[in-house]
């Protein structure tokens, strides 16, 4: 014979209560550092993947290529 009579609702109050522990207790996840803020018409270096065809036709052109990407860039975005 059992010391304790079994409570159905025993598992579920001790699993409720190691969840608010580990609620309590779990260390909380670091909050993103904040963006540094950015000057009005800075240009930002970045690492671009384009297909061959598509860059061709904006080096056909000449120099100026970049700005000519960046304006149609924009210009999709609806900026």
């Amino acid at each position: 014979m059992s010391r304790r009579p079994t409570d159905p609702r025993s598992g579920d109050a001790r699993a409720a209560a190691e969840r608010a522990f580990k609620a309590v207790t779990a260390p909380k996840p670091a909050a993103a550092a904040p963006k540094p803020p950015t000057l009005p018409g800075a240009k930002e270096t970045v690492s671009l993947r384009i297909d061959r065809d598509v860059l061709d036709v904006f080096q056909a052109d000449g120099p100026g290529w970049q700005d000519r990407i960046n304006a149609a860039l924009r210009k999709a975005a609806g900026l």
